[in-house]
């Protein structure tokens, strides 16, 4: 007779112990192991959950150069901006997982993507909302249907969390895009823990993987996060699957980002940008033109720097303001950026130009509710501070593009043409590069051919040159 077998996981980073800790030595919390039950007694292992035929041939290593590979296309959807995060498209067999606060319309997307897929059988699997909460919404989502259709002729609605139940509806229909909301919902049998817990998260995850690579069937996973906005359940789960997606955004705001963490067929740091409406998600195809704000006059403290997500170049605007501080520590406060690099970005200008910051407060602002990690920013968010520090605009037409080291030199940053361009698309007069990213031409460095922009570009080795040609 086989015993209960039982471990203990710590429900924050999924650490498994074989007996109860107060202290996880993983993420160092406190009292957060649980009890599970892994296997239970007497348990058979049910037919769905018997190894498949094509595993129980004998696998003998095999030379790289005769492993035959014929590139499969992807599954387009309609929404581009979708494509685009995912690498090009949706590949067959893949398990991708998206995440993403409460309300910040994940389940939009996924319902929209689902009733817009044509000549796909798709199957959308919810368990936490019931059928006609889902109808009600697709109402509202779903395109007009066209003359003698209806509305998502091609999307079944299931309300189920057993994964045993749900095999078998999926055995019956056969769908060519499995979507669940959530995968923290649910629950095998063949584990006894609660759904939600590490270790059915971690069972179902795996269930859901083997069906997809042996059915070739693309599934996504709506995932839940913690309130340090990581994606709930183990660690693992990030691993086992194929694609992680955030998707994020300020609930103050319109706008919505949709960006790759994971990615093993594409890019894992293309990002889309959508714009929540009644209707649903619009796609935004030009995204620089939300980033900037209309102004009819010139304000200090406000520069545009050319920054790049991925494969795409954008244009956003930095904001700064600085003001003698009314207590005894001067505030230092970054929205969208990282305010270690800020108070690098204030010891550089105090150290290598003699602005005296120590006794000012600091805001810096990336407008659009957009965090950037791009360092090309730097230079635009040092004018900016300057600008406000000394009560002089900037030149409304100017961009900027460009690294600050420590010594206050201007490093150069990579693809510095796609972001002229994209400054010359939107009308701007100048931008203010590294001068080392125009190269004296060599065996290995590509001569940049400025004749062929509209845009004057001008070039500086380090800040002190920059401020000169913008203040005097």
């Amino acid at each position: 007779m086989a015993k209960t077998k039982i471990a203990y996981f710590c429900q924050s980073c999924g650490f498994e112990s074989p007996k109860w800790l107060g202290k996880c030595p993983s993420c160092q919390q406190w009292n957060t192991f649980a009890e599970e039950i892994i296997e239970k007694a007497n348990s058979s292992i049910p037919d769905w959950k018997a190894p498949s035929t094509s595993f129980q041939r004998s696998n003998k290593p095999t030379p790289v150069s005769e492993i035959t590979f014929n590139e499969e296309d992807r599954i387009l959807t309609p929404d581009n901006e979708f494509n685009r995060v995912l690498g090009g498209g949706i590949v067959a067999g893949s398990l991708v997982l998206i995440g993403g606060e409460p309300g910040i319309g994940k389940s939009t997307l996924m319902l929209q993507l689902a009733l817009n897929m044509p000549g796909m059988k798709v199957l959308y699997i919810s368990g936490e909302e019931s059928e006609r909460q889902i109808k009600m919404r697709a109402e509202r989502l779903a395109p007009q249907p066209p003359k003698g259709g209806a509305i998502g002729d091609g999307c079944f609605i299931l309300t189920e969390t057993s994964t045993q139940n749900i095999f078998k509806q999926i055995e019956k229909l056969e769908p060519d895009l499995v979507v669940v909301d959530s995968i923290q919902t649910l629950y095998s049998s063949h584990i006894e823990s609660t759904p939600g817990s590490v270790s059915q998260v971690r069972e179902c995850t795996a269930e859901l993987l083997r069906f997809a690579k042996e059915s070739s069937t693309p599934v996504f996973l709506i995932g839940h996060i913690t309130k340090d906005g990581t994606i709930a359940g183990p660690k693992i789960l990030e691993h086992m699957v194929d694609t992680v997606l955030q998707f994020e955004g300020d609930r103050h705001h319109v706008y919505r980002i949709l960006r790759a963490v994971k990615n093993r067929f594409g890019s894992a740091s293309e990002l889309g940008i959508y714009e929540m409406l009644g209707e649903g998600l619009r796609e935004v195809s030009n995204p620089s033109e939300i980033l900037l704000s209309q102004r009819d006059e010139n304000l200090s403290g406000i520069t545009i720097s050319a920054t790049l997500e991925g494969m795409r170049p954008m244009l956003i605007e930095t904001q700064a303001l600085v003001s003698p501080s009314a207590y005894g520590t001067p505030q230092r406060t970054a929205t969208g950026f990282d305010t270690r690099r800020m108070n690098m970005l204030l010891a550089v200008l105090e150290k290598r130009c003699g602005f005296k910051l120590g006794a000012q407060d600091v805001f810096l602002n990336i407008t659009g509710g957009i965090r950037v990690e791009d360092p090309a920013i730097d230079l635009g968010l040092a004018a900016a501070i300057v600008s406000s520090h000394e009560d002089i605009p900037i030149p409304f037409k100017t961009c900027f593009a460009g690294e600050i080291g420590l010594s206050g030199e201007i490093r150069a940053v990579n693809r510095i043409e796609q972001r002229i361009a994209e400054a010359q698309k939107l009308g701007f007069e100048q931008i203010f590069i590294s001068k080392y990213n125009l190269p004296a031409g060599g065996k290995d460095k590509k001569q940049i051919d400025l004749s062929r922009y509209n845009i004057q570009v001008k070039t500086a080795g380090n800040i002190e040159e920059v401020f000169a040609m913008l203040f005097g």
